[in-house]
């Protein structure tokens, strides 16, 4: 294949394309005008890509021009060289590299910008011909910038090398060589170190280099050391950094060289460099010190994240050199310093948070020893780790009520994620201290909860119960022996404020599976959930608890179910909470009488939803709006979310082959009660529909009812099979909805292969079979079709009528579907296409093979752009993938790429 090749990639006279680039640069920067700036935007772009681009960059970079527009000449220059590389003759490679030289030499003293985008240039022409074509590149840039000469002085020569060395490395990362290619030029990369190493050494250490200089080392030696430098080759460096710590000046780009090269993976190979390295950072104690002291959060930051980073990269490998125990345990323990930095997270400090994950990492490798040498590390950590536990209990304390209400917004959630992330912590920490870490805090709660001293805050109520929380909630806590004394403290606490009281919520919720298997604890704390419940701002916290109590403890809560749905109802109509509490509220409610005999049950749904359905009566006669439409799709709601839960049938799950005996209801008789409710409001919810049935809101409303209780019910739905699929007939076939779609693929499924529903289901099955097909033709509404046809084929061979319903409208199907892909419809819905397409494949087989045959026949079909031989091909590897559901969808993603005439551009690469 014949390649392009520029007539010339040096600097040549000024063409009309730079003339107009000048004008369209200045639009870009300075017209007010948005549509002006994008179409000089484009215009550039297309520029910036052209062959004459070679010739006017040269033109941009002159003396004479602006810095932005010199800019745009470097990116232009750096645009051809690492994206269109085989342009250039391999004659011109030095002339090119010269040039650069030259250019970067000349911007030395200028523009900054412009020298970088320069620098990054000439590292990827770098990249491109090493190691053949220019052996020791990075050798001689060294070399040519040492030399003495030109008009630039020393220091500006020194800096423009230091910034060309620096974006050599970070141009590799992000270079678009081939895979072959990246490893060679790393290699090559790699054995340059040498050439860099003593440069850097020499400048860092030279008493007379000026701080800007030494910053430049510090980020170049940052810089190389993601191409994986041995740790032990840059040893020097990293030593002189941490002296560098000490100048204020250079203290953030030393912390950035020193992270970089302890995080490399491949350091931790090199142990005695590793060893050498804790020492220097314990030295850094004194220094943190005096930063938390005198509040300079920046120095605490930096010298903490040494610490974890040395600490969370090479724990394992520090904890294996026994000898040197003492110093690892002082390096843990500085990093503990840095967990229980002083003040409040985020607005006192922003050091704890970064310790965190240091702790996960230490009790891993701990915990991954064999038995005996892990019980002499648990010796010596587990005292740690209950040090630890008090530490993140003290930081996860609120700050005192005038302090808090000063917090902005954005202070009071980056703290709540604080909080979940301490939590978190707890539960991973409870698997190395086990029993005694809830012992530990059930007795320091005790005699905080027993302490008259005014000392005593409730911030540290809060925090004992937090930890409580934290550990309840993920871990079994059934067989512990403190439970039962927690759960009798709680009702002496004096709850005076709301981040207590919400605790307090939290807390009862997560020993709700506790409370199942002690029932006679239920008393204690249940009234406390019920007053909560009234409290509009313990709404989250109090519904919540109550619905995994309902949902836990259902079958021992008879006694105490009418006081439950008598204070839900009052908060119900009372409107004290938001619309998703009262959704979870409907959902406690549905496990709570779940429990009950049928006609308890339908005593208190009467008083329940009476209200609501008297107000959906009114609504229903009133003249549709944004206000009523709103109302309505609350108490429908309301309704969706009690019947989610609402099962007289289902047991509780947990149990497995040697459980014990399950707790359930008592055998129910009659009909079902959600269904005894649905047959009453089903006349309203068509009052309903016939005024909202173009409003897709609404009519998912509807569908969400009739769609979860199926899914509770299943084969309890039965007696409403009937009037619903005639319902969702009329309702798909007068306006499409997704929704409705969705619900008539549940019905079909659970109704379908049953001989006393089939009458119904069938016919609503053909009427939507023949509105959707409609549809396709019409090519709208495509991705939500597809799943009511992949539902249906698999049944195609044991419905009869379904199999008579494919092989009639099949290929109209298969049609529809190829002439989507052929570019009728978005893309974005190829995969729902590629999936009909492969369920055809996978239950009919013989009928797709005949139909894309006839179908693919038709000339300029599915699209004028593709030929014969690629239609074949595109069929013969649909037929031959019956089992590879992937396969299909990029088969058809290609497809439809060459169909569309996209096939190799930069869309597809974006697909």
């Amino acid at each position: 294949q014949s390649r392009r090749r520029e007539r010339g990639v040096v600097a040549g006279k000024e063409r009309p394309r730079a003339r107009a680039a000048v004008p369209a640069l200045h639009q870009l920067y300075y017209d007010p005008n948005i549509e002006n700036k994008n179409l000089a935007q484009k215009w550039l772009m297309q520029a910036q890509v052209s062959p004459q681009a070679w010739q006017f960059c040269w033109v941009l970079l002159r003396p004479e021009k602006v810095p932005e527009i010199q800019y745009f000449g470097a990116s232009a220059l750096h645009t051809k060289i690492s994206r269109y590389w085989g342009d250039i003759p391999a004659e011109q490679y030095d002339t090119l590299k010269m040039q650069l030289f030259s250019q970067i030499a000349h911007f030395a003293s200028g523009s900054k910008i412009v020298l970088t985008r320069l620098c990054v240039a000439l590292a990827s022409l770098a990249l491109n011909m090493m190691p053949e074509a220019w052996p020791g590149a990075v050798s001689e840039m060294v070399r040519m910038f040492q030399e003495e000469g030109g008009e630039v002085d020393g220091r500006a020569r020194c800096l423009a090398l230091l910034e060309l060395l620096t974006v050599l490395p970070e141009e590799f990362q992000t270079s678009r060589l081939p895979q072959y290619r990246k490893g060679q030029v790393r290699g090559a990369l790699g054995s340059e170190w040498t050439a860099v190493y003593p440069l850097l050494q020499q400048l860092l250490r030279q008493p007379d280099s000026p701080p800007l200089v030494k910053a430049r080392v510090l980020k170049c030696l940052s810089s190389w050391v993601l191409l994986d430098v041995p740790l032990n080759e840059s040893e020097g460096l990293v030593e002189a950094s941490f002296t560098a710590l000490a100048d204020p000046e250079l203290f953030d780009t030393a912390v950035e060289a020193i992270v970089n090269t302890i995080s490399q993976p491949d350091s931790q190979r090199y142990v005695n460099t590793l060893l050498k390295l804790v020492p220097q950072v314990l030295q850094l104690q004194e220094q943190l010190r005096d930063a938390v002291q005198n509040g300079d959060m920046e120095t605490s930051h930096g010298i903490c994240r040494i610490a974890v980073s040395l600490g969370e990269n090479h724990s394992r490998a520090l904890l294996e050199q026994v000898e040197h125990w003492q110093s690892f345990l002082a390096l843990v323990n500085m990093i503990m310093f840095c967990t229980g930095i002083p003040g409040h997270y985020p607005v006192n400090e922003t050091t704890s948070s970064l310790t965190l994950t240091f702790w996960y990492t230490l009790q891993d490798d701990i915990m991954s020893f064999e038995a005996e040498k892990q019980a002499i590390y648990l010796q010596v950590y587990r005292p740690v780790y209950f040090q630890l536990v008090d530490v993140l209990l003290h930081k996860a304390q609120f700050p005192t009520d005038e302090e808090y209400a000063s917090w902005s917004s954005d202070e009071k959630e980056q703290f709540r994620i604080y909080r979940v992330d301490v939590s978190d912590t707890l539960m991973y920490v409870y698997e190395m201290l086990g029993a005694e870490l809830l012992s530990n805090l059930y007795d320091k709660l005790g005699r905080v909860l027993t302490n008259t001293e005014p000392t005593t805050t409730w911030q540290d109520t809060e925090a004992l119960l937090y930890g409580f929380q934290s550990i309840a909630e993920t871990i079994d806590v059934n067989y512990s022996d403190v439970i039962p004394g927690l759960i009798g403290l709680i009702p002496r606490i004096n709850i005076n404020n709301v981040q207590l009281a919400d605790t307090v919520m939290f807390t009862i919720g997560a020993l709700a599976e506790w409370l199942a298997d002690h029932p006679v604890m239920l008393s204690s704390v249940l009234p406390l959930v019920l007053q909560a419940l009234g409290n509009p701002d313990l709404s989250v916290s109090s519904v919540s608890t109550l619905k995994k109590i309902c949902r836990e403890c259902k079958y021992d809560l008879p006694p105490y179910a009418a006081n439950i749905v008598a204070v839900s109802q009052e908060v119900l109509i009372k409107q004290i909470h938001k619309t998703s509490q009262c959704m979870w509220l409907m959902q406690a409610l549905g496990f709570l009488l779940s429990a009950l005999p049928v006609e308890e049950i339908l005593r208190n749904l009467h008083s329940l939803i009476t209200p609501y359905i008297q107000q959906l009566e009114k609504l229903a006669g009133e003249t549709p709006n944004p206000s009523n439409k709103l109302a309505i799709i609350h108490i429908l709601g309301l309704l969706s979310n009690l019947f989610t839960t609402l099962d007289i049938t289902k047991q509780e799950e947990e149990s497995g082959e040697n459980a014990p005996p399950i707790k359930s209801a008592p055998p129910q008789t009659g009909p079902n009660p959600v269904v005894v409710v649905l047959q009453q409001v089903f006349a309203l919810i068509q009052t309903v529909l016939s005024k909202w049935l173009n409003d897709s809101q609404v009519v998912e409303a509807v569908c969400a009812i009739f769609e979860k209780s199926v899914k509770t019910l299943l084969h309890d739905f039965a007696p409403m099979v009937s009037q619903l699929s005639e319902m969702l007939g009329q309702m798909y076939s007068t306006i499409p909805q997704a929704s409705a779609l969705d619900l008539t693929r549940q019905m079909v499924h659970i109704f379908a292969s049953e001989t006393n529903h089939f009458p119904p289901i069938k016919a609503l099955f053909e009427s939507v079979t023949s509105v959707t097909l409609t549809i396709f033709q019409q090519g709208r509404h495509a991705g939500n079709n597809q799943l009511q046809r992949t539902e249906l084929i698999p049944r195609c061979a044991d419905i009869p009528p379904v199999g008579q319903v494919v092989q009639e409208d099949g290929k109209l199907l298969l049609l529809a579907v190829l002439e989507a892909i052929g570019g009728q419809s978005s893309r974005s819905l190829m995969d729902q296409f590629a999936e009909v397409l492969f369920c055809l494949n996978k239950h009919c087989f013989a009928l797709l093979t005949v139909w894309l045959k006839e179908a693919l026949r038709s000339p300029g079909f599915p699209s004028s752009r593709v030929s014969n031989e690629q239609k074949d091909t595109f069929s013969q590897q649909v037929l031959r993938e019956r089992v590879n559901k992937r396969r299909v969808k990029d088969i058809v993603k290609e497809f439809t790429l060459v169909c569309r005439g996209l096939h190799g551009t930069e869309y597809a690469a974006d697909y």
